[in-house]
């Protein structure tokens, strides 16, 4: 198992560019929040958790995709700066906050594309299931790929 993990983090600073760590970061934060949010939603609709309900403001539904677009608002408004530009962009945190925000709002995708509260219907289900396995694993998968080969290249003998 060291072997493996070894391999793997030669291949992660040695061999793998910093746009190809961004992808990876940003595409598991993505999944991983997703299926954390997913996770959460269900935990407090079967009634648990302090608010039982959610987040509300002024007794009114606070939808968590207005987190992600909240972080990716500030996440442009610190791009545009140019010294804070370099410093993000040198960080992992800008692929890993991209990430969560854009799984904030691909949760809600449904609720967005129809301007009703869909979320617990079928067309909210659907479109969580379409999500999943189109943007998580599939992204994922695709932002992985030049890890994995390069993982392959450095398993061959002689290298």
């Amino acid at each position: 198992m060291s072997d493996i993990a070894d391999r793997l983090s030669a291949v992660w600073n040695q061999d793998l560019g910093h746009d190809e760590r961004a992808a990876i970061l940003a595409w598991g934060a993505f999944t991983a929040t997703f299926a954390g949010v997913r996770a959460l939603t269900h935990w407090i609709r079967n009634g648990h958790g302090p608010s039982r309900g959610g987040i509300s403001l002024h007794g009114e539904h606070f939808h968590h995709y207005n987190i992600g677009i909240a972080m990716l608002s500030g996440l442009g408004a610190l791009l545009v700066r140019s010294e804070a530009n370099r410093r993000a962009i040198d960080s992992s945190v800008l692929p890993l906050a991209y990430g969560c925000a854009n799984a904030l709002i691909a949760d809600e995708a449904a609720l967005l594309l129809d301007l009703k509260d869909v979320y617990w219907t079928p067309q909210g289900r659907e479109s969580v299931r379409i999500a999943v396995g189109a943007i998580g694993a599939g992204g994922f998968g695709l932002a992985l790929a030049p890890l994995l080969e390069r993982y392959q290249d450095r398993s061959r003998p002689g290298h």
